[in-house]
């Protein structure tokens, strides 16, 4: 199982923001898209990644003022990243032990989509279900 996978179910829309933007309106965006992670981006380069944590980090630092800094400031850079090579399970070990929630996947130099904790998981327990009711149709024809 691959991240190609991952991006073949859900799609490779990637929402995402630039360094010069204020944090108040990339934290709109988090809001309005209902999601935790927003990739940076320079032209087509990304630079970073702007996450709920950084939103909270930057409260704690900085109180109300945090939310007219430029996303640069307080955005996590360099961002971790996977490919659409990578397996489910690299990927899933790979946030664990960072303790991240979002990984963008580059290939090519280039975004082509973003994964959450959420999508790894769901794609898991939907392919252990699968694996479960093979094994119970097996058992059953014997």
């Amino acid at each position: 199982m691959t991240i190609a996978a991952i991006l073949g179910n859900k799609g490779r829309e990637v929402i995402s923001v630039t360094a010069h933007q204020t944090v108040m309106s990339a934290a709109a965006l988090l809001a309005q898209r209902r999601i935790g992670a927003l990739p940076v981006m320079d032209g087509a380069s990304l630079v970073g990644i702007f996450s709920e944590r950084d939103v909270i980090h930057a409260l704690e630092a900085h109180g109300v003022e945090s939310l007219a800094l430029k996303v640069g400031d307080v955005m996590t850079s360099p961002a971790i990243t996977v490919s659409p090579q990578d397996a489910v399970i690299a990927a899933l070990s790979l946030m664990t032990r960072r303790r991240i929630r979002h990984l963008p996947v580059i290939e090519g130099g280039r975004i082509i989509g973003v994964v959450s904790i959420g999508d790894l998981v769901k794609y898991r327990i939907d392919r252990i279900e699968a694996d479960a009711a093979a094994m119970r149709d097996y058992i059953q024809s014997v």
